[in-house]
């Protein structure tokens, strides 16, 4: 009879993936993706570094599922703010102004999975995520448009160029000091891409004055 694990035991390596995953995004939320090594790694864990290989086998595996993980808390927290609002074109502003307010709060972390230098293996699964980001975007673009709340515009080029904005002007190396002007620089960004868009600067203030800052 083939060996079955346990749902204890299932529950106990999910646990010490999800423990070496998150040991890897502070390493990188502290000095980038370089300081995503194995030792380090399983150091911050508190575990050994053959406990790692266990779950990944090189480091270029683990970035990919440090990658991953942001990914889907970035996306979700998205989804979260857009379907909270009441329209299309507020979803749109919900979601920049989310994704702004989260990017301030673990900039090094971001900065590193969006644009930070890095070798060319690593920047295969790097660019995965870009090219999530940019369509969930889209996705928004794409239903305030068909709602007649935004002129007609390339989808596709609008929200690359949004992530381009977003990612420049809050974690490239020009971005402003974001330290007690949080909510300021998430809505003057959020301000900045409905006017982009076509949005009416009137009707873009009132979007993002009536937009919550997510909690932290």
């Amino acid at each position: 009879m083939p060996y079955r694990r346990t749902e204890n035991v299932s529950r106990r390596l999910a646990a010490r993936r999800a423990a070496i995953i998150a040991a890897a995004g502070a390493a990188a939320g502290e000095a980038g993706l370089a300081a995503v090594q194995i030792a380090a790694v399983a150091a911050k864990a508190g575990i050994a570094a053959g406990t790692v290989y266990r779950y990944f086998p090189g480091k270029t595996d683990l970035v990919a599922a440090l990658l991953g993980e942001i990914c889907d808390g970035e996306i979700a927290a998205l989804r979260y703010a857009a379907a909270a609002a009441p329209g299309p074109l507020s979803a749109l502003a919900a979601a920049i102004m989310t994704f702004a307010a989260r990017a301030l709060r673990q900039r090094r972390l971001l900065y590193a999975a969006i644009a930070e230098p890095v070798d060319a293996e690593l920047d295969v699964a790097r660019a995965s995520f870009r090219k999530v980001l940019a369509a969930e975007f889209a996705t928004l673009i794409a239903a305030a448009l068909a709602r007649g709340q935004l002129p007609e515009q390339d989808v596709p080029l609008a929200a690359a160029a949004l992530l381009g904005l977003l990612a420049e002007g809050l974690l490239g190396p020009q971005a402003p000091a974001a330290a007690g002007r949080e909510r300021e620089l998430a809505q003057s960004l959020t301000l900045i891409a409905l006017r982009a868009f076509g949005v009416a600067d009137a009707r873009a203030r009132g979007l993002v004055v009536q937009t919550t800052m997510p909690a932290a």
